[in-house]
Order: structure tokens, then sequence, then C-alpha cells
């Protein structure tokens, strides 16, 4: 058994109260878009193509998180690719994606009460937070939603679809299957895939999303026990807001 292949554990989700007390410094990392960066990166902004509200056509991440999604996208085997779904979002996306699984809940669970509703949708969508020492992992620019598809950019089986809030979902959620068919056997081996090769590029895995990963921020602080986090809330400027600050500078 090679590297590329090594079984998943099934790791606790984070104590969020003692995560987002991980100090900040910001290193300053720009964020850069994806759609200029040449294979062997392949990129689809889902959540343009699925209709939310203030999504973006184009795929943000730090220029260091970049760097890292090459080195693991060049870590796979012949054939299979990496596929970039989602980087930094803007806070309206943030809030939409949260207040829509919010809601969807409460109408499965209508007896549960708001901390409840809320406690189940932190395992999918973290809660808007704009927050400088307390940022949602998204709005940092640091986490990256990936899956894997093959040469004719046809998305690999991963057992679940991208946000699927099911228990299934979960990173290590089939290396429990005590038999597995030969799609289960698929699906672990799509898994351990993708979650190997970010993971020796320096990302750090969400349990509960066998499509989130993270680096530099509280997430990736957390789990890979570094003292501070290097990415607080990023901010893309508008073309707008560039020159007014080039006009009061100058």
């Amino acid at each position: 058994m090679n590297f590329l292949s090594q079984p998943l554990q099934s790791l606790p989700e984070p104590d969020w109260r003692q995560l987002q007390e991980i100090p900040i410094v910001d290193n300053g990392d720009p964020l850069v878009p994806l759609g200029l960066v040449p294979s062997p990166l392949r990129v689809y902004p889902a959540y343009f193509h699925l209709g939310v509200p203030g999504a973006l056509t184009e795929c943000y991440v730090r220029r260091s998180v970049l760097s890292r999604l090459q080195q693991a996208a060049m870590l796979l085997p012949a054939g299979v690719e990496l596929v970039v779904l989602d980087g930094w979002r803007p806070y309206r996306v943030q809030q939409y994606l949260y207040d829509t699984l919010v809601d969807a809940l409460s109408r499965q669970f209508p007896g549960e009460d708001e901390h409840s509703l809320q406690t189940r949708a932190r395992h999918f969508v973290a809660p808007p937070s704009q927050n400088e020492t307390a940022p949602s992992p998204h709005l940092t620019g640091g986490a990256v939603d990936v899956c894997l598809c093959d040469g004719a950019g046809q998305l690999l089986n991963m057992g679940t679809g991208f946000d699927d809030i099911s228990p299934w979902s979960y990173t290590a959620a089939f290396e429990a299957v005590v038999r597995p068919g030969a799609e289960e056997a698929e699906i672990i081996e799509n898994r351990r895939l993708l979650h190997s090769c970010m993971i020796r590029a320096g990302f750090t895995n969400l349990p509960s999303e066998w499509w989130h990963y993270d680096y530099g921020n509280q997430s990736w602080a957390w789990y890979s026990k570094a003292p501070q986090a290097l990415f607080g809330v990023a901010q893309q400027q508008s073309l707008a807001e560039r020159w007014r600050a080039q006009v009061a500078s100058g």
C-alpha cells in the first residue's frame, strides 16, 4: 500500500469555541484567481452554476493555497485530475448557504430550538462571520472545496455529491463498511486518493466533509497544531474601491 491509499481515520470535529480562540496573524497573502491557472488544475465554480445568489463566476484562493493545490494535483496518478469547486466566498454567499440549510433543517425537525438547528447546520456550513478574530473559513481564502475527475472531465464517484449533508459525507464514513462491494471499494479508494494528496500538500481536512480542505486559517491551525493562523478575513476590492484608495493616497 502506497501513500495514496492510506486508510482514513475517523477524526472528531473541532471544539469550535477553542478553535476560534486561535490567534490570527495575517501574512498578507493576496487572493488570486484560478481561471488563468493551467493544468493540472480544473476549476468549476459550483455555486455559480447552482445559481446561488452572489456566487462568483471565478474561484479565488490565497496565493500560497494555489501553490499547494498545484502540488496536490501533481501527486495524482495519470488520468486523474483535481477539480476546485469553491474557494474564497463573499459574506453574502456564506449567509445564504447557512440560512438555506438552517431553514431546511427547521422543516425536517420542527420541534427543535434554534440552538439545536444551528448545531446541526454547523457540521456542514459555518455560521457567517466577518469577525477579525473568528472568521468563517471560506471568508479567509484558506478553505477550498475539491473533488476528482478523469481526463475527460467526468467526476469520480466519491460516494455523495458535493455539499451533501448525509452521514456518508463524513470523510471516513465508507471506511466503516465491513464488506465493501465493488462500488464502495471504488469510493473508498477515491476518497483516500484525494485525502492523501491534499494532506501531503499541507492541507487539513474537515472530518464532516470529504471535499473540504484548509490551509492557513484557524481550522488548519487546529488540526495541524500550529500556534497561530496565517489568514484572517480576506477582501476582494472592487474597481471603485481601488480607485478611491489610490486617489486618497495620491
